[in-house]
């Protein structure tokens, strides 16, 4: 879902595209006249897993670290899209099962001898979960349950394992808005995202002194195939990038960017707490006005 690294504020405007996104739109309509400024990381001889990489959020999280410089595992059920990417090994996985965890774990070990990242990002939200809790597809639930909160889990544990034996290493869960908020008709996602924000707080207090972060970061909605799938019952994309102040839903290249820093040393100081990067969408309150729509 990105191949590029540019800023908000920092292309030009351009004349509107029929196929551009409402994200697209809204940057290009507010061009910044002043120096944006922006950051380049330099992962270079780290080693990083990510799961569900192969597309959307995790996809963009496996460009940015692969030209950081960092040598990357994509572990997903999908094939990894950049076939030429040398940077990038991929390897076949389903994190609902343990084994599959374990493996990919050890296969970064054996390939690159250390693990100093892993990305929790694998997650589904199927739209037949939109419902009320009392027609939640048993299937439903206990699909969910197991890659986006046990799959968490399973990785974690080896990875873990493996980081508190370098006594060094960085976990990331990826969570959502929906951890913090709620709304009608979503029973599972939001419960089991709350639950990796806290996984990512109880694991950065049981590691901190062994030389471990581990932090969580909750995206607004981002352009990605999880939304579109859902975008109908959300309201549309208008609506729903007008929930956000900032008026538009996020980029992928937005959440790999706080990615990239949480895991770096410059965020050496921060671990066991959620970084919101959801364009404001947190901070309104469910009694403001709405804004006007674009």
């Amino acid at each position: 879902m990105r191949s590029s690294h540019a800023r908000l504020g920092e292309s030009k405007p351009e004349a509107k595209a029929p196929n551009q996104t409402t994200s697209d739109r809204l940057m290009s309509s507010h061009p910044q006249q002043r120096p944006q400024g922006s950051v380049r990381y330099d992962h270079s001889g780290r080693v990083v897993l990510v799961t569900g990489g192969s597309n959307g959020i995790g996809l963009a999280i496996c460009r940015g670290f692969s030209q950081a410089g960092a040598s990357v595992l994509c572990a997903d059920i999908a094939e990894y899209p950049d076939l030429n990417d040398p940077n990038v090994h991929f390897v076949r996985s389903d994190v609902a099962n343990p084994s599959d965890c374990q493996h990919a774990v050890e296969l970064a070990l054996e390939k690159w001898g250390a693990l100093d990242v892993l990305v929790n990002n694998a997650a589904i939200q199927p739209a037949s979960s939109y419902v009320r809790l009392e027609d939640l597809k048993t299937q439903d639930f206990e699909r969910m349950l197991a890659i986006n909160f046990s799959g968490y889990t399973f990785m974690a544990q080896h990875a873990l394992r493996a980081m508190r034996k370098q006594q060094c290493g960085v976990v990331i869960n990826i969570a959502s808005g929906q951890a913090h908020r709620t709304t009608r008709g979503v029973p599972v996602y939001g419960p089991i995202k709350a639950a990796n924000v806290l996984q990512a707080m109880q694991w950065g207090v049981e590691y901190a002194r062994d030389g471990i972060r581990v932090l969580s970061v909750s995206p607004g909605a981002i352009d990605t195939p999880l939304v579109r799938a859902t975008l109908e019952a959300q309201g549309g994309e208008r609506e729903l990038a007008n929930r956000h102040p900032l008026g538009r839903i996020g980029t992928p290249e937005e959440i790999a960017n706080a990615v990239l820093w949480l895991s770096s040393r410059d965020a050496s100081f921060i671990t066991g707490t959620d970084l919101a990067v959801d364009g404001g969408l947190g901070a309104l309150g469910a009694f403001a006005e709405p804004y006007p729509m674009r």
